[in-house]
């Protein structure tokens, strides 16, 4: 995901006509304290030191122009991850020429915040300068250790850590073809870690991928390797989660998986943290998106060898989602004017803080029902039916799975309260589930809309999720209807 991003990154729009006066007052909203720094101990960056993690953010050479982002992020924040300036594209774009230069002012930076930084990444098939695709094999080995030993040995001492390998999987948890499998096998990410311990021995050495933060095929493969690594003697501290989401679909899994991740003895990190949605965001949107923070700080919260969060730049004007994902954006904790949003909040509580008063069009998650969309679907009335498509994805493992489900309202009016009722295949037990109630376990199953979800728009859809355990048939549900309307497969 983010591995799409970074050499095209999208200027921040309206940057430059926020001028440094207005700064100070958007940061004064911007944190639970007062004033722009925020009181002591308020900042995301103070909640978190407190409670022996970090929060951090991403930043690139451009972001550095903008004194309401880095205003923002060396108060907020305490860890900085280069987004496109440590990349071998960029460090060594010809054989044996390095340009540390981008790289160093975001270390500058971090330096002058008291931040500490990811280096951001050493060894991945994308933003790969063409020269070394274009290396006979059986020099590709020695050209990566020179990078990797290059590049550490500059930073030594500079970084907390290093992404040495990234995005090694693809999504059935095979390895990428790339110019290091074709060269080397599978062996060339033992190499590059022990490459990079050998230059740079005190930084925390990661993986780093996307869509392995829940239970599945992909997050299966990276935790085998991880486990051969450590059998091996292969010096690996650490798995990142990118964890770049879309709204309502965090995997109800997430903790497990940290759990079982750092019972391998390594720590884990919420790398590159978005949670996208369509634009313009809907109030039920963002207060999905608070919820989704909220439950991603606390699943880390709650393992001892998860260490940190870092999200994929500061706001949304920043962002890289609307360029690379059409119809979609307002991805991080800051709208468009750098105003919080409730998904800031939502962190500052998550994080053991109070809550500041939500910007003008943001909502809280703790918004009364009087505001929610769902107000007009009063209990006591009945949800009518409507016409409806659904989609369904499955993502199953041994003896589980976990389902997303798509519905969308098809017919010409609102659904104001629904309940999609569908069958489980024999043998799937549903264990539990999000954005949706869902019961019973077994058999004929219904979902039933949340407070903040009730509201299908004509022409919109909602989603939401469950886990079962299964006993060998791990398909999708089947015979779907929304409020007793047969619906048709999306």
């Amino acid at each position: 995901m983010a591995a799409q991003l970074r050499a095209a990154r999208r200027p921040g729009r309206a940057l430059a006509v926020l001028a440094l006066a207005a700064a100070g007052g958007l940061l004064a909203a911007a944190t639970v304290g007062s004033g722009p720094a925020g009181a002591a101990g308020t900042t995301l960056r103070d909640l978190a030191e407190a409670k022996g993690s970090y929060f951090g953010t991403a930043l690139t050479q451009s972001n550095l122009s903008s004194s309401t982002i880095t205003a923002i992020a060396g108060t907020q924040f305490d860890m900085v991850t280069p987004g496109n300036e440590m990349k071998w594209d960029t460090t060594e774009p010809s054989a044996g020429n390095f340009n540390f230069g981008p790289g160093d002012q975001i270390v500058s930076f971090a330096k002058a915040h008291s931040m500490r930084v990811r280096g951001h990444t050493l060894v991945w098939h994308s933003q790969l300068p063409n020269w070394v695709s274009s290396l006979p094999t059986s020099q590709v080995q020695a050209a990566m250790e020179k990078h990797i030993t290059t590049e550490a040995t500059h930073y030594k001492g500079q970084v907390y850590s290093w992404d040495v390998v990234n995005e090694p999987f693809n999504e059935d948890g095979t390895l990428r073809t790339d110019a290091f499998t074709n060269a080397m096998g599978s062996g060339y990410i033992a190499d590059a870690l022990r490459t990079a311990h050998a230059a740079d021995p005190n930084a925390k050495l990661y993986l780093n991928d996307y869509n392995i933060e829940g239970l599945g095929a992909k997050s299966d493969a990276m935790y085998q390797l991880v486990s051969s690594l450590k059998q091996q003697g292969v010096p690996i501290d650490g798995v990142g989660f990118e964890s770049h989401f879309i709204v309502g679909q965090v995997p109800s899994s997430l903790k497990a998986n940290i759990q079982r991740f750092t019972a391998l003895g390594v720590n884990v990190a919420i790398t590159e943290l978005d949670d996208r949605m369509p634009v313009p965001a809907s109030a039920a949107n963002l207060a999905q998106q608070a919820t989704d923070y909220a439950y991603v700080v606390n699943s880390c919260l709650a393992v001892s060898g998860c260490v940190g969060v870092s999200q994929w730049g500061v706001g949304d004007p920043d962002s890289w989602i609307p360029g690379f994902f059409s119809g979609y954006g307002a991805a991080t904790m800051y709208d468009d004017n750098y105003q919080p949003k409730a998904a800031y909040n939502a962190t500052v509580t998550a994080l053991g803080g109070g809550t500041s008063p939500s910007p003008s069009g943001s909502t809280s998650p703790s918004s009364s029902p009087s505001s929610s969309p769902s107000s007009s679907a009063s209990p006591s009335v009945p949800p009518t039916g409507a016409a409806c498509k659904v989609s369904t994805q499955v993502s199953a493992w041994n003896t589980g799975l976990t389902e997303n489900v798509t519905v969308t309202n098809t017919g010409g009016s609102d659904v104001n309260g629904w309940k999609l009722a569908f069958t489980l295949p024999g043998g799937q037990t549903v264990t539990n589930a999000w954005n949706a109630t869902v019961s019973p376990a077994t058999g004929q199953v219904a979902a039933s809309n949340l407070s903040y979800n009730a509201a299908i728009p004509a022409g919109g859809s909602t989603s939401f999720g469950f886990q079962a355990n299964h006993t060998g048939n791990a398909a999708a549900a089947s015979g779907f209807t929304l409020n007793g309307v047969a619906c048709t497969a999306g």
